[in-house]
């Protein structure tokens, strides 16, 4: 049998139900991979509301990113075999104890990765390269300024922006979110509910800030604007805050500044094959030792809603995973 949570209508994540059912069979492309841990994210939730860009129709499988193992193959798989560790983006159906996914979209864990580490890393990562080398370009010596800095995304930018050779600045709500952005590798923070951000960004960045990553939208998101030097990008991910913003063209203009959208998701599942290069280069800087990819939180399949709802409350920092049984400290 497979368990696995389902959406059965589009509702409050409290709503959401553990089922289990008969395993389906393989396919020749296939293969069949037991879930070790599957990754939590924002657009999870909105996913689960029906309020994300793409309505998905109930029932569904949460879940867009897993780390586990391999225990069938299709006949046609080559290259793949019983046993390997792999990770895949599916798009849906990660939260569940196994999975069943096309060999192509699985790419193997590199060795001395830990499996939870690898499940949460995915659209973090990805989102945050993707932003900073893709949609703009972060040069050595530039500052960037990162909302939301101890969310999943935000401590993943502060980690890929101090890669490339530039002076992070943290903002976040609390002194437990911004200990965690400094020990990620930021080397100024902002409490932005206690201090005006645009004022000490710009202190902080020596006039101003050259990148802005914000993944939180809401009432922070023209301060920052405000805080980019000549020639400042603002590279909007998402509105984690709930409303969205909106912006004065004339902070746009003046200075040159520059503000770009950063919709890694759809991206990824347009443009496949330049996908998994940018995949392979996050994971070749992991190896490398270049990034740091925190240990994510690790809550059973069965809270699956309890954790979105703090997520949706702001209460997670860094990533979570779901894991089949109870939860466990560490990682393999």
């Amino acid at each position: 049998m497979v368990r696995r949570v389902v959406c059965q209508q589009w509702a409050e994540p409290e709503l959401l139900e553990v089922v289990e059912e008969e395993r389906r069979p393989l396919g020749a492309d296939q293969v069949r991979v037991a879930v070790e841990a599957a990754g939590v994210n924002f657009v999870d939730a909105l996913f689960v509301a029906g309020t994300y860009q793409i309505k998905v129709p109930p029932p569904f499988t949460p879940g867009s990113e897993l780390a586990g193992t391999v225990t069938e193959v299709g006949t046609d798989v080559h290259g793949i075999a019983v046993g390997d560790r792999v990770i895949s983006s599916l798009g849906l159906g990660a939260w569940s104890d196994e999975v069943i996914i096309p060999a192509a979209g699985s790419t193997p864990v590199p060795e001395g990765l830990g499996t939870a580490v690898a499940a949460a890393l995915v659209q973090s990562y990805c989102t945050a390269w993707f932003t900073l080398t893709r949609r703009t370009r972060v040069e050595p010596g530039e500052v960037v300024l990162v909302l939301g800095a101890a969310g999943g995304v935000g401590l993943a930018a502060i980690d890929v922006a101090r890669a490339l050779g530039a002076t992070v600045i943290a903002a976040a709500s609390t002194p437990a979110k911004l200990a965690d952005a400094t020990r990620q590798g930021a080397t100024a923070t902002i409490a932005y509910t206690d201090e005006d951000l645009k004022t000490r960004a710009r202190e902080l960045g020596g006039g101003g800030v050259d990148v802005v990553v914000d993944p939180v939208g809401g009432p922070h998101t023209e301060a920052a604007l405000r805080a980019l030097r000549q020639g400042g990008r603002l590279a909007v991910i998402g509105f984690a805050a709930g409303p969205i913003p909106t912006l004065p063209a004339n902070q746009v203009l003046l200075n040159n500044r520059t503000v770009v959208g950063v919709d890694w998701g759809a991206w990824a599942m347009q443009h496949p094959d330049e996908q998994r290069a940018l995949l392979d280069e996050v994971l070749a800087e992991v190896v490398a030792g270049r990034l740091h990819p925190p240990e994510p939180q690790r809550r059973p399949l069965d809270e699956a809603g309890t954790v979105l709802r703090e997520l949706l409350d702001r209460k997670v920092r860094g990533k979570v995973v779901l894991v089949p049984g109870p939860a466990s400290d560490g990682s393999r």
